[in-house]
């Protein structure tokens, strides 16, 4: 080997990016640089990876687009993301070899196989004298960091946020992207078609028309959330006919943006600082926390993380979950979610609430079941946060709700979209119906219904179950458990 070639050699580091697919605020190709490496970027499709939780429909969707925007702006600074199908473990010390770098930087994934895979990379790329440096790309703290006084994990909200937020001062990383050395290496790449993201059914081509997915979008939505959103979030974020929330969400979760750009963001625009008080970082807080249950609980993914909800007599009714997962239930407000997480692949957070109580409330389904279907049709799908809301929702998770606090769907839907806009534009068929009957169209006099041209059983449901004797069921069915 000539002396020209060894000194390619030692300047070249691949920089692996797995859900942290930015180019600003991204630690591994902060310490590439830093270092003076010659950085080639690569992506790793392993379908396997996460086992049942491996990335649904929709959150599929968002990666095929989130890495068809990195290719383009990594493309536009002279570099080539290449792109590979396969386990890390075998892809990435044949890449190394092949493209002639000695050390690999990556952002950790907080999954529940993340740690393996880690592991089992240093092991395969250890061989070859190939080092890995993996750094925080993703959270304001690591999961395993903030414990309570007894060196124990938090579960509760309150106290956990109190040691943490300290997190949201962290400034993001500072370098220019312009000056990141990206090459165009020489080097075998699956295109983006051929890791079948997509998936066959043409549902998701509709959510193009409600999602930009791009880093460049994913900063848009952070100034707009500073500049719309966080003035008015205690009042608004309730409202789902208001656009009150930041749908950040999604760019979060595919790491289009960071939090730390997030919070710098909207604490640079707050005068007092909030000290962590800001109602909207306290929504990151929760992100966070979830991820620390996650990591010291993993098996709450499929499990109750109060032990006695073991024994919940749940029930097993495929008609029943059709109807609350296509949005038939005669609830409007229930429906217009559901409808509008077919549509979009988001739902409002207030809704997700409402929707959440009444599969494990009124219809006595398992939280899992919701998991299972909001984890496949929701662009914003994280595995830590899903788990964490669904055990909020059915009480037996971390700082749950009780789950004898059932919502009324009816009150629900008076109370926050009190001039039914929400309902309205996701239930076609009560489009015009008038206010006072838009919760509960089946009290509607037969007179209105007609008038609405309304057949209750044909061109909207019948509610599918009765409120008061849903809420006596669940109550009979929380008595069944141990009382401690």
């Amino acid at each position: 080997m000539t002396a020209d070639k060894k000194h390619i050699k030692s300047r070249r580091a691949i920089v692996w990016f797995r859900k942290d697919l930015r180019l600003k605020d991204n630690p591994s190709l902060d310490s590439a640089q830093k270092a003076g490496r010659e950085i080639i970027p690569v992506f790793i499709w392993d379908e396997g990876e996460g086992g049942q939780w491996s990335p649904g429909a929709a959150s599929k969707w968002w990666l095929h687009q989130s890495l068809k925007d990195l290719e383009q702006s990594i493309a536009s600074l002279g570099g080539k993301l290449i792109l590979r199908k396969g386990k890390a473990k075998e892809v990435l010390p044949q890449l190394a070899q092949s493209v002639g770098a000695d050390i690999v930087y990556c952002n950790k994934v907080y999954g529940l196989d993340d740690q393996e895979v880690q592991i089992s990379l240093e092991t395969a790329l250890s061989k070859i004298g190939v080092t890995v440096k993996s750094s925080n790309g993703s959270l304001l703290n690591e999961p395993w960091d903030i414990k309570n006084g007894s060196g124990k994990p938090y579960q509760v909200f309150t106290p956990y946020w109190r040691a943490a937020r300290s997190g949201i001062y962290k400034e993001p990383l500072s370098y220019k992207t312009s000056e990141l050395s990206l090459q165009h290496a020489d080097a075998k790449s699956d295109t983006l078609r051929n890791l079948r993201l997509l998936p066959n059914h043409p549902w998701h081509e509709k959510l193009h028309s409600h999602w930009t997915v791009s880093e460049d979008e994913g900063h848009k939505m952070i100034r707009r959330t500073v500049e719309e959103v966080t003035q008015f979030y205690s009042n608004r974020r309730n409202i789902p006919a208001i656009d009150g929330t930041s749908r950040l969400s999604p760019y979060l979760a595919w790491g289009n943006i960071s939090p730390r750009q997030v919070c710098h963001a909207v604490l640079s625009k707050d005068a007092d600082g909030s000290r962590g008080e800001n109602k909207f970082l306290t929504e990151i807080g929760w992100r966070e926390f979830s991820y620390h249950l996650l990591h010291h609980f993993p098996r709450s993914t499929d499990n109750p993380l109060r032990p006695k909800y073991a024994s919940f007599p749940w029930r097993e009714d495929a008609e029943a979950l059709s109807k609350w997962q296509f949005g038939n239930t005669g609830y409007a407000l229930v429906d217009a979610g559901m409808k509008q997480l077919y549509e979009t692949g988001w739902m409002h957070n207030r809704v997700r609430m409402v929707v959440a109580s009444f599969l494990v409330k009124h219809l006595l389904l398992s939280w899992k079941e919701g998991a299972s279907w909001f984890w496949n049709t929701l662009v914003d799908a994280d595995l830590a946060s899903n788990t964490q809301g669904w055990q909020w929702a059915a009480g037996c998770g971390a700082d749950a709700a009780p789950y004898f606090r059932i919502f009324n769907p009816i009150l629900q839907g008076e109370k926050f979209d009190r001039s039914g806009r929400y309902v309205r534009k996701w239930v076609k068929p009560l489009k015009n119906f008038p206010t006072k009957w838009l919760f509960k169209p089946w009290e509607t006099p037969s007179d209105i219904l007609s008038e609405q041209n309304i057949t209750l059983g044909q061109n909207y449901p019948n509610p599918c179950v009765n409120h008061a004797e849903a809420r006596a069921r669940a109550l009979e069915a929380l008595a069944t458990l141990p009382k401690n």
